[in-house]
C-alpha cells in the first residue's frame, strides 16, 4: 500500500493536470449515466403512448448526450495522457539524477543493464497505471455508486440482487493481484538481467566474436528471453481467466434481474421503462467489468515497477556533502592521508592505516602490483570513496568538508580504463571544459601527442569515433583522455598507468610532454613500471594496501625489498610478469 500511495504522491505533483482528467471523468460518468434512464423513460412515455413526436425529442436528446459524453471522454483521454507523460518526464529525471549523485561504492554493486531497465521499463510501467489505471478504476467506482444509487431508487428488491456480484468481484480482484503482483516483480527483475547480458553482449561484441562464443550469448540470451514470455502468458491467462469470471458472474446477475423484473411487472410494482432502466444499467457497468482483469493487472505491474524505482530512489549514497561543506578556491596542492583505512562494502579491507604527505608541485609515485591498493589510494582524494577511519586533507582541509563539484574541478584524473563517449573527437577532449575554446582543445590535444593524428583525419576534431571510442587504438583513447584532463588544467593531477597503453616511441615523447604539464602541480603516478616513478620526488610501495617501502628511487634500489628487485627485472632484455614477481618477493 505503500508503494501504491508512493505512485499517487507522484500524479499529484501536477494537479492542474489530474483535476482536469477527474472532472472531464466525472462529466463523462454523468452523461453516461443519464442514457439509460433517458431511455427507461422513453420506454414508458412514448412507447406506451405510440406518441411519434415524443420519441424523435427523446431520440434527439440521447443522442446530444452521447455526443456530450464523447467529447468529455476525450478530454478525459488527453488530460490523463498529459498528466501520466509529465509523471514520466520527472521520474526519469529524478532516476538520473539519483544515479548520478550515488556514489562509486553504489556503481560497484549494480548491473547496469538492470538500472537501465528500472529507468525505462518500470517507469513506463508506472505511467501506464496513471494514464490509465488511476483513471479506469476511479470510472468502475463512479460508475458502480452511481448505478447502484439510481436503482435503489428505482426498486430496492432489484438493487439487492444487483449487488451480488460485488463480494465476488473484492475476493477476485485480490486474488489475482496478489498472484499478478509476484509474478510482475518476477518478470521485471528477469527483464533486467535480459538487458543486462544485452548490453554487455553489444559493448563487447569483438570479445564475443573473438572467441567464437556466439551460440553460448545466443543460449544465455534465449534462456531468460523464454522465462520472459513464459511469465508474461501466464499473467495474460491471469488476466483473461479474471476477466471471463467477472462476465459469466455479471451474466448470470443480469438473467435474475430479468426473472425478477419480470415478477415484480407482474406484480405492479415495476414498469416496464423501469426495467429496462435496470438492464441498460446493467450494460453500463459491463465493459469497466470486462477492464477490471486489465486494471488489476496494471495495478500489479506498477506497484511491482514501483518498488524496484522507489528502491533506487531511496538507495542511500555512501558519499555525502556537508551541508556547511566549503568551497575549494585556487588550492596550493598539499595532500595529507593521516592514518587512512578503507573497507569496501564487500568487507574487503584494501587500505591499512596510511600516513604520508605530498607537498605543492611534488610528484609521488605509487607502486605496487595490480590488487594492491595504489589505485584506491588515489581514489580517496576526489572522494570517489571516503575513509572509514583517518583524514584525507587538501591544504589541511579535510576532503569531506568541500563541495564535491569544487574538489573535483581541482582534481584531474586520467584513468586506466578510458571512458570516450560516442561524440566528436573536439566534443570529447573538451569534456574536460565545456566552455573551452577550440584553440585550446588543440593546444591540450598537442600536449598530448595528438594533434598530429587528429589533424591528418579527413573531418579533423569534428570526426566522429564510435561508442566508447571502438574506432581509436588504445594508445589514441588514453592520449585523449589525456588531453581531456589538461583541458581541466587542474593543480592536483592522478594518472593511473596512463602510459599502458602506448608504444615506445609515443610513451617517450608523451613522457616528455608530462614531464612540463607536471611542472607546479602535484602529481600521483600510480604504476607498475619503474621507470615512469625513478624521477618522483618520492616513491611508495604498495603491497595489500600496506606501504611496504618509501623513498627517491636512489635510495630505493640500494635497499633490499621489493623496488630493487623489480627494478633489477625490468632492466633485463625480456620483461617478466610483473604480478609474479611481487608475488614472489613476498613469499619470500
Amino acid at each position: 500500500m505503500r508503494i501504491f500511495v508512493r505512485i499517487l504522491a507522484l500524479a499529484w505533483h501536477y494537479p492542474k493536470h489530474l483535476l482536469a482528467a477527474f472532472f472531464f471523468l466525472a462529466a463523462s460518468n454523468g452523461f453516461a449515466l443519464s442514457i439509460p434512464y433517458l431511455l427507461g423513460e422513453t420506454v414508458d412515455e412514448v412507447l406506451v403512448s405510440g406518441t411519434g413526436s415524443e420519441l424523435l425529442e427523446f431520440a434527439m436528446l440521447i443522442l446530444l448526450v452521447y455526443l456530450l459524453r464523447g467529447i468529455f471522454a476525450y478530454g478525459q483521454q488527453y488530460m490523463s495522457e498529459w498528466a501520466s507523460q509529465l509523471v514520466s518526464f520527472g521520474l526519469r529525471n529524478d532516476l538520473y539524477h539519483k544515479l548520478q549523485n550515488l556514489s562509486f561504492g553504489f556503481h560497484d554493486t549494480q548491473q547496469t543493464g538492470d538500472l537501465m531497465s528500472k529507468a525505462t521499463a518500470d517507469v513506463e510501467a508506472i505511467r501506464g497505471f496513471i494514464q490509465g489505471g488511476v483513471l479506469r478504476a476511479t470510472q468502475i467506482m463512479v460508475l458502480m455508486g452511481g448505478t447502484l444509487g439510481v436503482l435503489f431508487i428505482t426498486n430496492w428488491r432489484l438493487a439487492l440482487v444487483s449487488m451480488s456480484f460485488i463480494p465476488f468481484v473484492i475476493w477476485r480482484a485480490s486474488v489475482v493481484n496478489l498472484s499478478l503482483r509476484r509474478l510482475w516483480l518476477y518478470i521485471q527483475t528477469i527483464l533486467g538481467q535480459l538487458t543486462t547480458v544485452l548490453q554487455e553482449n553489444l559493448t563487447g561484441v569483438r570479445v564475443v566474436k573473438a572467441f567464437g562464443a556466439e551460440r553460448f550469448e545466443e543460449q544465455k540470451f534465449e534462456i531468460l528471453a523464454e522465462q520472459i514470455s513464459e511469465s508474461t502468458v501466464q499473467s495474460s491467462r491471469l488476466q483473461s481467466a479474471n476477466t471471463a469470471s467477472m462476465i459469466f458472474f455479471f451474466s448470470v446477475v443480469t438473467a435474475a434481474i430479468l426473472w425478477m423484473g419480470g415478477l415484480e411487472i407482474v406484480s405492479g410494482r415495476l414498469t416496464p421503462g423501469e426495467l429496462t432502466k435496470f438492464i441498460f444499467y446493467m450494460g453500463l457497468v459491463t465493459a469497466p467489468i470486462r477492464m477490471s482483469g486489465f486494471i488489476i493487472n496494471n495495478f500489479s505491474r506498477a506497484v511491482s515497477a514501483g518498488q524496484r524505482v522507489f528502491e533506487l530512489l531511496d538507495a542511500p549514497s555512501h558519499i555525502q556533502e556537508n551541508t556547511n561543506a566549503q568551497i575549494l578556491v585556487n588550492p596550493k596542492g598539499r595532500v595529507t592521508f593521516a592514518n587512512v583505512s578503507l573497507v569496501y562494502r564487500d568487507g574487503k579491507r584494501v587500505l591499512s592505516d596510511l600516513s604520508f604527505e605530498v607537498l605543492p608541485n611534488e610528484v609521488i609515485g605509487l607502486l605496487g602490483r595490480p590488487g594492491s591498493g595504489k589505485t584506491s589510494i588515489a581514489h580517496l582524494v576526489p572522494r570517489f570513496y571516503d575513509a572509514d577511519s583517518g583524514r584525507v586533507t587538501i591544504d589541511g582541509i579535510d576532503v569531506r568538508d568541500l563541495t564535491l563539484t569544487s574538489l573535483r574541478q581541482h582534481v584531474g584524473i586520467v584513468m586506466q580504463d578510458v571512458f570516450l563517449f560516442s561524440d566528436t573527437i573536439e566534443a570529447n577532449i573538451a569534456y574536460g571544459n565545456l566552455h573551452a575554446s577550440s584553440e585550446e582543445v588543440i593546444r591540450a590535444a598537442k600536449v598530448a601527442q595528438l594533434h598530429e593524428f587528429i589533424d591528418n583525419l579527413p573531418e579533423g576534431y569534428q570526426t566522429l569515433i564510435g561508442e566508447r571510442g571502438i574506432t581509436l587504438s588504445g594508445g589514441q583513447r588514453q592520449r585523449l583522455a589525456i588531453a581531456r584532463t589538461l583541458l581541466l588544467d587542474p593543480p592536483i593531477l592522478i594518472l593511473d598507468d596512463t602510459t599502458s597503453s602506448l608504444d615506445a616511441i609515443t610513451e617517450r615523447l608523451l613522457r616528455e610532454a608530462l614531464s612540463k604539464v607536471m611542472m607546479g602541480r602535484t602529481t600521483f603516478v600510480i604504476t607498475h613500471r619503474v621507470h615512469s616513478v625513478r624521477h618522483a620526488d618520492q616513491i611508495l610501495v604498495i603491497e595489500d594496501g600496506v606501504i611496504v617501502q618509501r623513498g627517491k628511487h636512489e635510495d630505493l634500489v640500494l635497499q633490499d625489498g621489493q623496488y630493487r628487485t623489480v627494478y633489477r627485472l625490468q632492466l633485463q632484455p625480456i620483461e617478466p610478469d610483473v604480478e609474479e614477481v611481487f608475488r614472489s618477493t613476498q613469499d619470500s
